[in-house]
């Protein structure tokens, strides 16, 4: 999965430091992240370091670090001319393109340890884009010096980064998988069940509703297989498998779904992908590990 970087480790414990000349920063504008991509279409990625670019960093934000290498946020306003730098990265990274992507581009980015730091830090870009000021008295959020929180000098209130407890839900009939499709999203491959979790439940209890509402089955033996944070919608998502208890006729909700059916082990359709633990969960249901 797209966390799975071992030996390497992403390491997003705060401090409020400054960048030293070999950091990379993150230029986000507008919800996309600036790269440097060689124009191979085989997306491998890196990104501009600090001594490259200090003049354009206004305020740098410490974000996390990577293998010691520090990593720092830089937000282009919206508007912004962003001309000059890429101007000036042309010049320092002839071999290479600089690119604003959206987050859906870093699915098949390499390498990994890169990919993954870079929805990592689109996660908590949005955080800071949506925290500007307080929500209880609207004065101008300022960042703590000790941890990774906005807090208002004006009347106290605090504000942590934003995760979304969802859950995956991989349904099982003997040598059947439930598999389905999402209406109205960008993504149209096969994925699991799958839904957020509602204030006042367990993530149990998420399972066996987003089971029901979106396909109308019951379930039983619900077991926990494994979690993934998942920057590219900003989750955390817990992974499940279960048995369909009682009948296997599928209600689809239509609101929520474009598909919804049984598929047998062999007739699975799995494309090559270690990114998702949607993917590892259906993988590893086809190869007969569940």
């Amino acid at each position: 999965m797209i966390q799975d970087i071992a030996p390497k480790h992403l390491d997003i414990t705060y401090h409020s430091g400054q960048p030293e000349e070999d950091s990379l920063v993150l230029f986000f504008r507008e919800g996309t992240l600036l790269v440097l991509c060689r124009p191979d279409g085989e997306n491998r990625i890196r990104f501009p370091e600090y001594l490259d670019v200090k003049e354009f960093c206004e305020k740098p934000a410490y974000l996390f670090s990577l293998e010691e290498r520090l990593f720092f946020r830089a937000e282009l306003q919206q508007g912004a001319d962003t001309a000059p730098l890429l101007e000036r990265l042309q010049r320092k990274y002839p071999l290479e393109q600089a690119l604003f992507c959206k987050r859906s581009f870093f699915r098949t980015a390499a390498p990994k340890e890169y990919a993954f730091a870079a929805v990592t830090g689109l996660h908590l870009n949005g955080w800071y884009e949506k925290n500007r000021c307080c929500g209880v008295c609207g004065k101008p959020l300022a960042a703590d010096e000790k941890e990774r929180m906005l807090f208002c000098p004006a009347c106290g209130n605090t504000v942590y980064p934003r995760i979304d407890p969802a859950v995956i839900v991989a349904v099982t009939d003997g040598d059947r998988l439930l598999l389905t499709k999402y209406r109205g999203r960008e993504y149209k491959k096969y994925a699991l069940v799958a839904g957020f979790n509602e204030i006042g439940e367990t993530l149990e209890e998420t399972a066996a509703r987003e089971v029901r509402e979106e396909t109308g089955l019951s379930i039983r033996n619900l077991r926990y297989y494994k979690s993934q944070p998942w920057g590219f919608a900003d989750n955390l998502l817990v992974g499940y498998f279960c048995e369909a208890d009682g009948s296997t006729q599928i209600r689809m909700d239509p609101e929520e779904l474009s598909a919804a059916e049984w598929v047998k082990r062999s007739e699975i359709p799995v494309e090559p992908e270690d990114m998702s633990l949607t993917n590892e969960m259906i993988c590893r249901f086809k190869l007969d590990k569940e």
